[in-house]
């Protein structure tokens, strides 16, 4: 009897700090709620400049393609795609900032053995399309870190929920287990429309990027 009282009340503490972590999460991005799989969004948001600068040298990886809004089905298979993508483009990265790279705050591209967090997620964005995963369901993602920085990840939209590929992580988790405030990501609909995940209202601080409004419309008629 003792074994089984001891027993119900770690797991009632279980539950209670299950609920606590949780509930930390969604203070951290007001507007989410970290008891679903996915994320809500809020209408359109100003794209990263250093995506507009990608989208202009890379046209073609930024073009309307496929189904809008999938979810990819979440088999064993399609878990083992994100794992292996996430660990192999964590492994041949080294990351180094834009600045000492190129000279400059925002430069999006490809990696060619070392790159920023962007550059991270661009490529595994990419080796997931070409291991079939609609281009619709991995959507580029800014969100702040726990130094309120801020930093790129992946979601890959899946049937059982969103799940985030991350340079600083060798862990797929889904995005109500990490430790981000979530600001932004592309759209399902449109690689080149980007739409807020914090509620309408609130101050965002952005500082992965700076916007041009002029750059920012003509990235959007192309």
């Amino acid at each position: 009897m003792k074994r089984n009282i001891l027993g119900a009340a770690f797991l009632a503490l279980g539950m209670v700090a299950a609920t606590g972590a949780e509930a930390e999460i969604a203070a951290l991005t007001v507007g989410q709620d970290a008891s679903s799989p996915f994320m809500r969004v809020y209408g359109r948001s100003l794209p990263p400049i250093g995506h507009v600068g990608f989208c202009r040298q890379n046209p073609a990886d930024c073009k309307r393609s496929g189904p809008k809004r999938v979810k990819m089905k979440l088999t064993l298979e399609r878990k083992a795609d994100l794992r292996a993508v996430n660990d192999l483009v964590n492994r041949m990265v080294r990351p180094v900032s834009d600045m000492k790279l190129y000279g400059r705050i925002e430069h999006w591209t490809y990696p060619a053995g070392k790159g920023d967090c962007e550059d991270y997620v661009l490529l595994k964005q990419r080796l997931l399309i070409e291991r079939g995963w609609p281009a619709s369901s991995l959507l580029i993602t800014v969100v702040r870190d726990e130094n309120n920085e801020g930093h790129a990840i992946l979601t890959a939209r899946t049937s059982r929920g969103e799940y985030l590929l991350d340079n600083k992580q060798a862990e797929i988790m889904t995005w109500n287990k990490s430790p981000y405030s979530f600001v932004k990501r592309q759209s399902g609909r449109d690689p080149k429309v980007w739409v807020s995940l914090t509620r309408p209202g609130q101050r965002q601080i952005q500082r992965t990027a700076g916007t041009s409004p002029d750059l920012i419309q003509e990235h959007l008629k192309n």
